[in-house]
């Protein structure tokens, strides 16, 4: 694996940020996922659904597809494995690795590691690295630490995501339903699904299956291949290696200048060392001047010949400064530095008192005077604590024996007043709400009047409402009254007799009075 090649921004990134560069890397390389993908994975679909038809038990068929499923994430793994280093894969090349590529561990994950809730983040150490079992089960150990959470979540999330999709997918056509039909369908569909299942609504939910793990099963692959990469880089430093690896490239660049700038600036030092060298052989007395140096300077002290060359020098000044340079303190120094580091001992170190002052007789009176009245204050205040307890003990020893609770308050039932309404609807409609009304039975009377509104609904529009029909199928069957005025007055009277009986709502004596008298208006009845 070359990571110089990576076609990513390598860094140590927060587990977040891996499995967000993960789905980066699925949506760069989206066609070179989705093609193979689809291709392959379809005639599967196909295969399996007919072995279901033939089974009589389609069930089998989606279990099947789904346990399927780390087999067919190899397809983004390898996509993206390969377009991180920048040579994404063409369809052809990823349909013909599918035979002989990543079979070595997926064998395990399709067995006892199908459940395991870190798929997404385990499988590339099987898959992209090599070594035996037991070194691959070190790998996964340390590369799983960290991150192992995270991967669990993610698994959760997709699980999730699939989940909800097919729901909409099945949402989805009931939203083409007619609102009037919608009962009906639903309760028509219950029965479907209970009883006896036609094979066309098992393939339907199969495909909703499919296309949700589709959708879904890449970014999964994608941000656990995220996560690897992330945990890499912090336990190997591959963001410090490929650093390296960039600075030794360019000065691998520069290495001819530096070799040409180092012989020109060489060659005139050369050439004087040699030059010193001759001097030093023919005149012998500027040894005593090497021999006066330090003797720390020992063999490899340099002359002042060698040093100025064959021009004349004070040898004289420049030994007195050299032996003043080797005389400064700082020069080869030395300093001590402690610290403090806690001994583990349980034996406490034995204290000497010899080195403390006496603090003479009266001092010492003292200092035991206050500590005997600063305990005897302590033992009053605790004497005080138990007397306050001992006298309120009747309070809280109770909730100790476990009977103290607080009883509380029985609330008493709630009075319900069941709406008594006469089989046969009285001549005088109007009149027997204004008595119920005034009597202080406002329910009653707006269940007398929603009642005969639909009496007048039944005729008027000519329909046959079921027993025990809802206000929503009275408002539905009022749309087919010849007349605007009476459907929006049996309207307003659903929405005066709903707002009683659900909400609480009480109509005042005004807006009562205005609608006995709309309803007299327009329907005829007697006031």
């Amino acid at each position: 694996m070359r990571i110089d090649q990576l076609d990513v921004a390598l860094r140590a990134r927060s587990q977040w940020e891996a499995m967000e560069l993960g789905t980066a890397l699925v949506r760069r390389h989206a066609g070179a996922i989705w093609k193979p993908w689809v291709l392959l994975t379809l005639p599967v679909f196909a295969l399996l659904n007919l072995l279901g038809w033939w089974l009589d038990n389609f069930w089998v068929s989606s279990f099947i597809l789904w346990w399927l499923k780390p087999a067919f994430e190899r397809i983004p793994l390898y996509v993206i494995s390969r377009g991180a280093f920048g040579a994404e894969p063409t369809t052809g090349q990823t349909l013909r690795a599918q035979w002989n590529w990543g079979w070595r561990g997926v064998g395990a994950y399709l067995g006892w590691r199908r459940l395991s809730p870190a798929r997404s983040l385990l499988m590339p150490v099987d898959l992209l690295e090599g070594g035996d079992a037991s070194q691959r089960r070190g790998r996964r150990h340390a590369l799983g630490g960290a991150a192992y959470g995270h991967a669990a979540l993610l698994t959760w999330v997709c699980w999730h995501f699939e989940a909800m999709l097919q729901f909409a997918g099945v949402a989805l056509i009931f939203m083409f339903v007619p609102v009037e039909l919608l009962s009906e369908s639903l309760r028509a569909t219950w029965e479907l699904i209970g009883q006896d299942t036609p094979a066309w609504a098992w393939i339907g939910f199969n495909l909703l299956a499919w296309l949700a793990m589709t959708m879904i099963s890449p970014f999964y692959s994608g941000a656990g291949f995220g996560l690897y990469l992330n945990r890499r880089t912090q336990l190997e430093a591959w963001d410090v290696e490929i650093a390296f690896r960039r600075l030794r490239e360019r000065v691998a660049g520069l290495a001819p200048m530096l070799v040409l700038l180092l012989a020109v600036f060489a060659l005139p030092s050369l050439q004087a060392r040699a030059q010193d060298s001759a001097d030093t052989q023919n005149q012998g007395n500027h040894k005593d001047a090497a021999e006066a140096l330090p003797e720390s300077a020992g063999a490899a002290a340099i002359t002042p010949q060698q040093l100025f060359g064959a021009a004349p020098a004070d040898t004289a000044g420049f030994r007195q400064a050299a032996a003043r340079a080797y005389e400064d303190p700082q020069l080869g120094a030395k300093r001590s530095v402690t610290r403090w580091v806690r001994k583990a001992s349980d034996k406490k170190p034995d204290t000497d008192d010899s080195d403390k002052p006496d603090p003479g007789p009266i001092l010492g009176a003292i200092a035991k005077f206050a500590a005997l009245i600063g305990e005897s204050i302590l033992w009053i205040l605790l004497g005080a604590l138990l007397v306050a307890l001992a006298l309120t003990a009747r309070w809280w020893l109770p909730w100790f024996r476990g009977d103290g609770r607080r009883s509380r308050d029985v609330q008493a039932p709630a009075l319900q007043e069941a709406l008594q309404l006469p089989e046969v609807l009285p001549p005088d409609i109007l009149g027997s709400a204004r008595r119920l009304w005034r009597e202080g039975k406002p329910r009653h009377a707006l269940a007398l009047l929603y009642r005969a509104s639909v009496e007048v609904l039944v005729e008027r529009s000519n329909v046959v409402l079921p027993p025990g029909a809802t206000e929503a199928q009275c408002l539905r069957a009022s749309r087919k009254m010849p007349q605007e005025a009476d459907r929006n007055l049996f309207a307003r009277m659903v929405r005066f007799w709903q707002y009683a009986a659900y909400a609480g709502r009480l109509p005042s004596d005004e807006e009562f009075d205005a609608l006995i008298k709309e309803l007299h208006q327009q329907y005829g009845w007697p006031a």
